[in-house]
């Protein structure tokens, strides 16, 4: 009898520890899974409908803080008691997602969606802030479809996501409404309520034709605008040239090379018309970037 009892203690312990064993592989794998997840820690938000105003949102606290502007935000990782997601208008972006004081919120190509990652850090998340909110904190939704939000984890809080997309603020727009990071580099672009480029993907804002607007070759996003440029005939700035300065549309003759010292905006019809692209500082062949015909020049500054 002591020896059929001790010998059924002993299984029921090798079950327990294989079930102990399994429970500990099991824990490990979720928390893996739910680290690389769009929607990690989204079960600890509370969702509410309409604006931060409409739901009397403390002042100076979320979206309304000092802190969480775009430029004080560049400084350090500036992390949200709450946010708000609208769906509404800036500057030529109709619709566009702004935050709940009214500043454009963007998404990087450089990311991706599916899985939801974001590749932009470092000096990268200095000019471009992630968007971030509290664990435990709120989320206002007004005018998006909740199902088109997400999160990853970032910087121990949450960074938003919006159709996969992670989110940031432009550490140049000063003011609400602002729309200074529309086609920088030619893979920033404001975000619409369904996570795609707002605008149709084009840069600008300024009224005119952007069609065929991706960044060629050389292109800083931190550069400053140019306020004059040096155009020549060749490729590798083979003579004859041109020296043409701002501000505003300039026609120019030539088209085989540039020398700049900041960013402009390159167009293949006269008068700022046609396909345009946006170039900085040098460079040594036009054609080369599938841009080989430039007729006129703004000047960003």
């Amino acid at each position: 009898m002591f020896r059929t009892r001790a010998t059924a203690l002993a299984s029921l312990a090798t079950v327990g520890v294989l079930l102990l064993s399994g429970c500990g592989g099991n824990d490990t794998k979720d928390a893996a899974a739910s680290g690389a997840s769009s929607a990690a820690g989204a079960g600890e938000l509370s969702f509410q409908k309409g604006t931060a105003k409409q739901n009397n949102a403390p002042a100076q606290t979320g979206d309304f803080a000092p802190d969480a502007a775009p430029a004080a935000a560049a400084k350090k990782p500036t992390v949200r008691k709450w946010v708000q997601l609208s769906a509404g208008r800036a500057g030529q972006l109709d619709p566009v997602v702004v935050n709940g004081a009214g500043f454009t919120l963007y998404r990087f190509d450089k990311d991706t969606a599916d899985p939801s990652k974001s590749n932009c850090s470092g000096e990268c998340a200095t000019t471009w802030p992630p968007y971030l909110v509290a664990r435990g904190g709120k989320v206002f939704i007004d005018g998006i479809d909740k199902s088109a939000i997400g999160f990853i984890a970032r910087d121990g809080a949450l960074q938003v996501t919006i159709g996969g997309w992670p989110v940031y603020l432009f550490s140049k727009d000063l003011k609400a409404g602002d729309t200074n990071g529309q086609g920088v580099g030619g893979t920033w672009f404001g975000v619409t309520p369904d996570g795609e480029k707002a605008g149709g993907g084009q840069p600008g804002g300024d009224g005119t034709d952007q069609s065929g607007a991706d960044a060629g070759a050389d292109v800083d996003p931190e550069a400053s605008p140019a306020g004059s440029a040096t155009f020549f005939q060749g490729a590798n700035f083979a003579d004859p040239s041109q020296g043409v300065a701002g501000p505003g549309c300039r026609n120019v003759r030539f088209s085989g090379s540039i020398q700049a010292s900041g960013a402009l905006k390159i167009w293949d019809g006269p008068d700022c018309t046609g396909n345009v692209k946006v170039v900085s500082g040098n460079v040594q062949d036009l054609a080369a970037i599938g841009f080989p015909t430039v007729k006129s020049v703004r000047f960003l500054g």
